[in-house]
């Protein structure tokens, strides 16, 4: 019997989760019984992949998913009578080959290039959420669960219950959770886990997303990682903290002691890279039609591509250093948010990083002015871009993007840009109430 299996019988475990993602970032599951987990190791677990959106066309549908035996977790708000566990899947063809559309081997591919080159990628993402009350009919409205603010504490805040329970279940799972607040918005809130190898990190945030769906449902709530659900207030981003450790000393590849900013030449580069790629990466980090409602000056969401150390509207910002800290030296990228793939957004934000790196680009000066504050000419000036405006704008650019197809793959580009071109042509052609009420009496 595999230690696994050994594991979920000592566990209690009745049913199995086999979790995978589509190109859209949606997790999918195959639930078998545990009794059939020994022959799902060994041999995997046949599925249809004709009917997975961006996966396979019908006459070359038969795809395996292949247990991670290292992502085992019992799923704790399941019943003991009924008690599940996942098991994260890596999805083949029947040959035994990787799957080209699987995110996360898309994912291993751009680790394993990193690898090459002599560095592994690490990830912090934020993932941020609104809690939402239900309306009648369990209709879910955008009616914020509380009125809290940044930070703000109520030991009778249901608020904070929920959180609390989050973290238990997060924690149950294998996941190291640092901290949790209320965030800035009404009804917003994040918690942070530990930062790690950027698979593990995209595997984490995927299990965050459903756990804290779950945990809501309990309290009677909805919780949403959609980018912008409310005009007028902050949105949730998925700020990501990222470096490069050397493989070779182990040691963090974007320090340097001796620099005004304490970063050697590979952060820079890696800074430039992922500047150059600002406007294609949102494509991908930034994926939905929501995501650019969100991307709008003045609620601490990045427009500008520049970099900078104390700017919050800065593209790339650079946590402050602390002395004895060394191996902490990272860049947060500010512009990814939760409705993203995180296995695609950290292939694409890794290999356009490391293009910085290889072609030796060079990181423009750090703008360290709040930049929502520039004129056109300043920003012409200096020489300033801005993101796309829109997520049409926005696939054009990655498109155009030669870098990121091979970063991705031509399978899961063409599917990707497919279905993104239908999500954007079904808003465009939209008539909205905000249209009516402009235009339905005045025209």
């Amino acid at each position: 019997m595999h230690e696994i299996a050994r594991q979920a019988e000592s566990d209690g475990v009745r049913f199995i989760d086999l979790q995978f993602t589509d190109i859209m970032g949606t997790i999918k599951s195959v639930t078998i019984p545990v009794a059939q987990l020994n022959g799902a190791l060994e041999r995997g677990v046949w599925f249809d992949g004709s009917s997975i959106q961006g996966f396979a066309r019908i006459q070359e549908s038969d795809m395996f998913l292949m247990p991670d035996p290292a992502t085992y977790r019992v799923l704790p708000w399941t019943s003991p009578e009924r008690r599940r566990a996942r098991l994260l899947c890596d999805i083949k063809g029947p040959d035994g080959d990787p799957f080209l559309g699987d995110p996360r081997t898309a994912l291993r591919r751009a680790v394993e290039y990193a690898r090459q080159k002599g560095y592994a990628y690490q990830c912090g993402p934020e993932l941020e959420f609104f809690l939402f009350k239900k309306g009648n009919g369990e209709r879910v409205v955008p009616v914020p669960h509380d009125v809290g603010g940044y930070f703000d504490f109520s030991p009778k805040d249901e608020a904070q219950s929920i959180r609390a329970d989050i973290v238990l279940a997060l924690e149950q799972m294998g996941m190291k959770v640092e901290a949790s607040h209320h965030e800035v918005a009404i009804g917003q809130h994040e918690i942070d886990f530990e930062y790690t190898d950027a698979l593990t990190a995209a595997d984490n945030a995927m299990t965050f997303k459903y756990t804290v769906k779950a945990i809501a449902a309990t309290y009677g709530v909805y919780a949403t990682f959609m980018p912008k659900p409310i005009f007028g207030i902050n949105g949730s981003g998925m700020h990501t903290h990222q470096s490069l450790v050397d493989i070779k000393t182990g040691r963090n590849a974007f320090y340097k002691a001796d620099d005004e900013y304490k970063l050697s030449p590979v952060a820079y580069g890696f800074i430039a890279g992922q500047l150059e790629h600002a406007r294609a990466l949102a494509g991908v980090v930034a994926p939905t039609v929501n995501s650019y409602k969100r991307l709008t000056p003045g609620y601490e969401a990045p427009v500008y591509i520049c970099w900078a150390q104390i700017n919050r509207s800065a593209l790339i910002r650079i946590p402050r250093f602390t002395p004895g800290r060394e191996e902490a030296t990272r860049a947060e990228l500010r512009f990814p948010d939760p409705s993203c793939n995180p296995y695609l957004a950290f292939a694409a934000m890794l290999r356009a990083g490391l293009d910085g790196i290889e072609r030796g680009l060079q990181a423009p000066e750090p703008v360290n002015e709040d930049v929502f504050h520039f004129s056109p000419e300043d920003l012409a000036s200096r020489g300033i871009k801005t993101l796309p405006g829109t997520l049409g704008e926005a696939l054009e650019e990655l498109e155009a993007d030669s870098l990121l197809h091979d970063a991705l793959g031509e399978h899961i580009m063409s599917a990707y840009l497919r279905a993104k071109r239908t999500e954007w042509e079904e808003y465009r052609i939209q008539v909205s109430q905000w249209e009516l009420e402009r235009y339905l009496e005045t025209l």
